[in-house]
């Protein structure tokens, strides 16, 4: 652990304080994984530790973090092994009961999507960036979120058996 203690230390600690929530959520939402997020958002904050006293914009922080879990994500990606292997035979469906459940069961389907894919769709819609921060921050084209994006949405709209419904002009 860095121990952080007075002068720009102290505008660290305090920004780890008021952000480090939102932030962990947000690395959860990347991995998909309780762990994992905690260990991304360490490396995350430790490498940005490293670098404040080069961050002239302190508003751009929160931009900074996430791009860093994200780098950090792609490396740790590439750097596995193949640990789940297809089965000849898919698992019967579980049955949808009630909306109640509804933010779980999309925790559920998030984690159920490829690493890249979900990432895209979190940067995209929990994050709120643009295309093209994402296709920034995943160092892929606009063209490719935008395809990676519509299968995610598509998965998670099986996964949730959430009809594909186009919106009807209104008369």
């Amino acid at each position: 652990m860095i121990a952080v203690t007075g002068g720009t230390h102290d505008e660290f600690r305090e920004y780890v304080v008021s952000r480090g929530a939102a932030l962990l959520r947000a690395a959860r939402q990347v991995t998909g994984d309780p762990n994992d997020a905690e260990d991304l958002l360490q490396t995350a904050l430790a490498k940005t530790y490293l670098a404040w006293e080069r961050i002239e914009d302190r508003a751009a922080l929160d931009g900074y973090v996430r791009r860093a879990m994200v780098n950090i994500n792609i490396s740790w990606w590439r750097r596995r092994r193949l640990e789940e292997y297809p089965s000849g035979e898919l698992p019967e469906p579980v049955a949808q009961h009630a909306h109640r459940h509804l933010p779980e069961q999309v925790e559920r389907a998030l984690d159920g999507l490829p690493a890249r894919m979900r990432a895209a769709i979190v940067l995209r819609y929990y994050e709120d960036m643009t295309e093209q921060e994402v296709a920034n921050a995943l160092g892929v084209s606009v063209g490719t979120v935008k395809s990676t994006v519509s299968r995610g949405m598509a998965k998670l709209r099986g996964a949730l058996a959430v009809p594909d419904r186009r919106l009807e002009p209104q008369a």
